[in-house]
């Protein structure tokens, strides 16, 4: 019988690594007993010995610590520790332990949890990074932005080692930078407003429904691009998000505030963009692109030619460089007689995120998506990650473009928009379907 989320327990997830207990003392003992949240550790851990953590943890709260065992239902006001060798995972409110797996070059526990408590808890997710070294937990901290849901990093300068929070903060993944004896009063300061602040609830409040056009406006205004085809539930959450961060009540109230902060202005389009991706996302499409679709593709031109393949929101790079991957993996499997090669052209409205894609340089937690074989053959280590190799960057062009008013790419013979029509209402989707349609 499945079980079902409980309702009303926010579930915060905590990851950190070198010099964590400090900052998990801290950040326990500042936290109140009766928050109604739970707390879910996962720090890096010695496999080979018990650990101690559950132990010195309680002595900086009066919540009940639990190291966690299979299967363990996740309550409220309890403090929940990952136990060594162990990778942890989230269901419907349930945690799970799993053995760690052998096939990537790097364990990210706390990335692995962060995204599953994403998957989990959606908008409602909390996400932590505390101390530590190497960038463990910047993807899981994306997972759960993506989402909607809340993301907070201790302040670098506090952190004995502040690889972990410097990571994430510099992939723009993070809402809240705090000490870590502040974080616990920021997320309830945060839950406390969003329950309050009053978005628009239906598209027939007029009043609200206003509020919102103006916004539009104002982002058009600042950007020059229109966002007014974007799903009304994205545009909401998303303002909704901002409003409690800056604990803000009334949608009209935050009229006014952007109207007065610019800045601001800049900071919502950003959150607007949803500039959160991943390489070879959702595995079983890139093995069906790379078995099936692309040797049924080749086979149609069998003397070969220049094939063209479009990626419109292509974020940060991940996407295309994946194409470009599972293409060349595709050629060895057919061995076709004819000689192919591929150009992708991958565009995006946030040109911040063409200039990082262009960069092709990634953190070393890409491991956790990509394979150790493809990171051998397809990617160069560098001192603070990867950076994917020349073969690979010479068959993509970044570029700025805005979808729905610049000109499309034609004569094409992939397009792929798996990080675009999701975040359009019916309207937007039809016109962006018009727009990117081309003869194969």
């Amino acid at each position: 019988m499945p079980h079902s989320k409980p309702a009303g327990i926010p579930i915060v997830g905590i990851g950190c690594s070198a010099g964590g207990l400090e900052a998990l003392e801290a950040l326990l003992t500042s936290a109140p007993v009766d928050s109604g949240m739970a707390f879910v550790i996962v720090q890096h851990l010695d496999p080979s010995h018990p650990s101690k953590l559950p132990e010195l943890l309680q002595r900086a709260t009066a919540m009940k610590v639990i190291e966690i065992v299979e299967p363990t239902r996740v309550r409220p006001d309890c403090v929940y520790v990952i136990p060594p060798d162990k990778d942890l995972s989230l269901l419907h409110g349930v945690l799970h332990l799993l053995d760690p797996t052998e096939k990537h070059t790097l364990h990210l526990p706390i990335d692995f949890f962060l995204r599953t408590l994403a998957d989990d808890q959606g908008e409602k997710a909390i996400g932590v990074i505390l101390s530590g070294m190497g960038s463990d937990g910047m993807r899981g901290l994306a997972a759960v932005k993506e989402k909607g849901g809340l993301t907070l990093v201790q302040t670098p300068a506090e952190a004995k080692a502040d690889s972990m929070p410097v990571s994430a903060i510099k992939a723009g993944v993070v809402d809240i930078n705090a000490p870590a004896g502040e974080l616990v009063e920021r997320i309830i300061d945060y839950r406390h407003h969003a329950r309050h602040a009053a978005p628009p609830k239906t598209e027939s409040d007029a009043e609200d429904q206003s509020a919102l056009d103006r916004i539009v406006v104002l982002l058009r205004d600042r950007s020059g691009n229109d966002l007014s085809l974007y799903k009304p539930s994205t545009l909401y959450r998303r303002i909704e998000r901002r409003m409690a961060l800056l604990q803000i009540h009334d949608i009209a109230d935050y009229v006014g505030y952007l109207r007065e902060n610019v800045q601001e202005l800049d900071l919502l389009f950003k959150e607007l963009l949803i500039g959160v991706t991943s390489f070879f996302r959702d595995p079983a499409v890139w093995e069906y692109l790379r078995d099936t679709a692309l040797p049924a593709l080749l086979a149609r031109h069998p003397d070969g030619r220049m094939l063209r393949a479009w990626i419109p929101a292509c974020s940060t790079g991940e996407e295309a460089y994946s194409l470009a991957v599972v293409f060349k993996e595709a050629l060895d499997i057919v061995k076709p007689e004819g000689h192919f090669s591929l150009q992708i052209y991958a565009t995006d409205l946030d040109e911040d995120a063409v200039d990082k894609a262009r960069k092709a340089c990634y953190a070393a937690s890409i491991a956790g998506d990509v394979t150790a074989e493809r990171l051998a053959r397809h990617f160069v280590l560098e001192d603070e990650g990867y950076r994917v190799g020349r073969n690979i960057r010479e068959m993509v062009i970044f570029a700025p473009q805005n979808v729905v008013s610049d000109p499309p790419f034609t004569k094409l013979d992939i397009i792929s928009c798996r990080n675009l029509l999701i975040y359009f209402g019916q309207i937007g989707r039809a016109s962006c379907r018009e727009r990117v349609s081309s003869p194969v």
